[in-house]
């Protein structure tokens, strides 16, 4: 296994991970969003529907977690 330079900081539905997208774009954080769902499908497999996971660069992940637990309480 490769390690990463990116940390998984929430995992949720489409308009969950949206909303935590947005907010974190306000703030000059650019995360990754991961949709195994999503790829499963564009490879013609049949997969249920998954849910999206957010990832932030680590030397991010200091500003990105009070965002990402602000807002998923609101959830």
């Amino acid at each position: 296994m490769t390690d990463s330079n990116y940390t998984r900081v929430y995992t949720g539905n489409f308009a969950q991970v949206q909303s935590i997208l947005s907010r974190l774009e306000e703030i000059g954080i650019s995360a990754v969003v991961k949709d195994e769902g999503e790829s499963a499908r564009l490879a013609a497999f049949a997969a249920p529907a998954a849910m999206q996971q957010i990832f932030v660069h680590k030397d991010e992940l200091d500003k990105a977690v009070p965002v990402v637990q602000e807002i998923s309480s609101e959830f």
